[in-house]
């Protein structure tokens, strides 16, 4: 099951000191990383913000990456990082992995893509069955064309329209799902019956308001948006363990009882499993949690480092696009460089014996951060889930959107500058986690560890 810290005696952390330490860490950030900073102030000549995506602009500066090997990267100014950001979760088969390098080098020799399907197609597919339990699959090119693709098969399968999502999860940037992600406070209703608001400009008010939105471990109110919107609800969309808002673990009987709710009301089970699959557990949170949903949309870590997304589901449920009801397409699903990296990944790569490592290093970080936690008097406590975990920077656990706000935002980037300016890279933003690989070591954990021990320790001089 998850580790989580116990709660400790907290001491609030001082925001002056914070604020204080930020300046210097900033100024420390950006005189190590001059080149990124050029090819930053080139690119917004020619690419809004400067960046491909848009959260990669994030402060100070973005870090323009040279090359990666094993659980390292290294940036164009020339400073070496453990990695512990990992792509978002693509990583954990680490940088320039061999097994990776040898297949994907073998089959663009012999060719790199046809819009025909390779023999990869069903092997990985079973692969995807075994571990998952569902039976059918197609295959994608990321998270967003997964969710959307579950979205379209689960309103097809129903013959209903509405959708009903949690509160601050984000499932890619496709129109039905961008609502509710991170709403301001003066904008996000009630806390038993969120409103649904659009993440960006651009999205037609028709479409979110088809996305009925309800707090995470919230059964009640999920009983309550099925009672507002009979014979309405095609699907309910969730992540099994929420990771937009730094990791949100399900209560106990939670994911059970949205399953329970669902098909009383004739609606089907949707987990966003893109970045909980095949991280926290060989079949993701689906096997961990024990909790089988109807579709399930992955992405991310079951690549290899290569752009590619799946979608699975129950026999009947996939018949729709057996049948011709539904439409999923893409002239570069099943790729074969894609393929070729995930089946060595899922054969090969994530074995028994890397999901021992990821736990082994798990408590490395669990035991060192929370001793340091502790020692400190840190209103902050630590989740780890396998390859994934993090900091949350509040003593109480979060439980859902609106407690995430209390988390103390400032110190979350006074720690993100901290491991950055002391060799390990890691996400933007107090809502992200860290991803292990299984080229990670001890001694690789331990520099987390020491870094926020360094930080602990100016924060209370």
């Amino acid at each position: 099951m998850p580790v989580m810290a116990h709660k400790v005696a907290a001491v609030e952390v001082d925001g002056a000191r914070v604020q204080s330490l930020i300046a210097r860490e900033e100024d420390r950030f950006r005189a190590a990383r001059r080149r990124s900073d050029e090819l930053w102030r080139k690119a917004r000549n020619f690419s809004p913000r400067g960046v491909p995506s848009s959260f990669q602009d994030a402060s100070p500066q973005p870090i323009f990456v040279e090359y990666g090997r094993g659980s390292r990267v290294w940036d164009v100014d020339g400073n070496e990082y453990v990695d512990f950001h990992n792509g978002f979760g693509v990583m954990v088969v680490g940088h320039a992995h061999p097994l990776i390098v040898d297949a994907v080098s073998k089959r663009i020799a012999r060719g790199s893509h046809f819009a025909q399907p390779v023999a990869e197609v069903a092997i990985v597919a079973e692969e995807l069955s075994k571990r998952f339990g569902l039976p059918q699959w197609r295959f994608t090119n990321s998270g967003t064309e997964s969710t959307l693709d579950a979205v379209r098969i689960a309103r097809g399968f129903t013959g209903r329209e509405r959708l009903v999502k949690i509160e601050a999860s984000y499932h890619g940037h496709h129109d039905a799902l961008m609502v509710s992600v991170e709403p301001p406070p003066d904008r996000m209703g009630p806390a038993d019956e969120p409103a649904s608001y659009p993440q960006s400009e651009g999205i037609p008010k028709a479409v979110v308001e088809l996305t009925t939105v309800v707090p995470f471990n919230d059964l009640p109110a999920l009983e309550r948006a099925f009672k507002k919107h009979p014979d309405d609800i095609a699907a309910v969309i969730v992540e099994p363990a929420m990771m937009n808002v730094g990791i949100v673990l399900p209560d106990a009987g939670y994911l059970a009882g949205i399953k329970e709710l669902a098909h009383r009301n004739g609606a089907l089970l949707i987990f966003d499993e893109v970045k909980t699959g095949v991280t926290i557990a060989p079949g993701g949170a689906t096997g961990r949690f024990g909790v089988q949903p109807d579709l399930i949309a992955l992405a991310k870590a079951i690549g290899g480092g290569l752009p590619c997304g799946a979608v699975g589901g129950r026999q009947d449920v996939m018949a729709v696009i057996e049948d011709k009801r539904v439409s999923q397409m893409g002239t570069f699903n099943g790729n074969p460089l894609t393929l070729a990296a995930a089946k060595v990944t899922l054969q090969d790569i994530l074995t028994p014996k890397a999901y021992a490592h990821f736990d082994a290093l798990a408590e490395v970080l669990q035991g060192g951060l929370d001793s340091v936690i502790v020692e400190s008097s840190l209103p902050f406590h630590v989740t780890t889930l396998a390859a994934r975990g993090g900091i949350t920077y509040r003593a109480e656990r979060v439980r859902n959107y609106r407690d995430y706000l209390t988390v103390d935002k400032p110190a979350a980037y006074l720690s993100w500058l901290y491991q950055c300016n002391r060799g390990v890279l890691m996400a933007p933003g107090a809502e992200e986690n860290w991803t292990l690989s299984v080229q990670h070591s001890q001694e690789d954990v331990q520099r987390y560890v020491d870094n926020f021990a360094e930080m602990a320790r100016d924060l209370r001089a």
